[in-house]
C-alpha cells in the first residue's frame, strides 16, 4: 500500500469515525427533544384534551410533590423499547398530519379506540411503565388501606398487570366503557 493511499484509508476512517459521532449525537439529542412533556403537549390536540384531564388526577398533583408526566408513562425507559416506541408514533405522525383527531368531536369519537390501543400495549408489556414507580416487590401492603392491599395480593397471584385494574387512572374513560364487561387480565 502506498502513502498516500494509507493517508485516504486514514482519512476515511477518522471522517467516518466523526460522522458517525455527529449522527449518533443528533439521533439521541432528538430523541431525548420528542421525549419530554412539552414535545407531547405541544400539539392541540394533546394538550386540549388528556393533559387537561391528567391536570386533576393524583399523577399531576399529590403530597409527594412527584409528578407523572406523559413520557413517564407512554415512553419506555430502556433504549431498545424507546426506539420501538419512536418508530410506531410515526403513525401519530400520520394521523396528526391527517387531521384524524384535530378536533375535541374526532378526539371523543376515537377515545375508545386510543384508549384500547394503550391499554393493549400497557398489558403486552406487564404495564413496564408503570412499574418503574409502582412495583409489588417495593410496596408495602401493610400501609396500604386493608381493600387496596388485598386486590395487591389477588393481582399477584391471578397475574395481573396494572393496568387490568387501573384504567382511566391519569385520563378520563371513554364514553361507552363499561367496567363490568372488562374482566381483568383480558386487556
Amino acid at each position: 500500500m502506498t502513502k498516500g493511499t494509507k493517508r485516504g484509508v486514514w482519512g476515511l476512517l477518522v471522517t467516518g469515525v466523526f460522522l458517525g459521532i455527529i449522527l449518533w449525537g443528533g439521533f439521541n439529542t432528538a430523541m431525548e427533544a420528542t421525549n419530554t412533556e412539552q414535545f407531547c403537549i405541544s400539539c392541540h390536540e394533546m394538550e386540549e384534551n388528556v393533559y387537561q384531564e391528567l391536570q386533576d388526577t393524583i399523577h399531576f398533583s399529590n403530597r409527594t410533590g412527584v409528578r407523572a408526566t406523559c413520557p413517564d408513562c407512554h415512553v419506555p425507559k430502556d433504549w431498545v423499547h424507546k426506539v420501538v416506541r419512536k418508530v410506531k408514533a410515526s403513525n401519530e405522525l400520520y394521523h396528526k398530519l391527517m387531521g384524524t383527531i384535530d378536533t375535541p368531536e374526532k378526539f371523543e369519537a376515537k377515545r375508545m379506540e386510543l384508549a384500547q390501543n394503550v391499554w393493549n400495549t400497557m398489558q403486552a408489556t406487564d404495564s413496564r411503565e408503570c412499574r418503574n414507580c409502582h412495583n409489588f416487590d417495593s410496596m408495602d401492603f401493610s400501609r396500604q388501606e386493608e381493600r387496596s392491599a388485598d386486590s395487591h395480593d389477588e393481582a399477584i397471584e391471578k397475574g395481573y398487570t396494572c393496568i387490568d385494574c387501573h384504567k382511566g387512572i391519569a385520563h378520563s374513560l371513554p364514553e361507552g366503557y363499561d367496567p363490568t364487561e372488562d374482566i381483568p387480565g383480558e386487556g
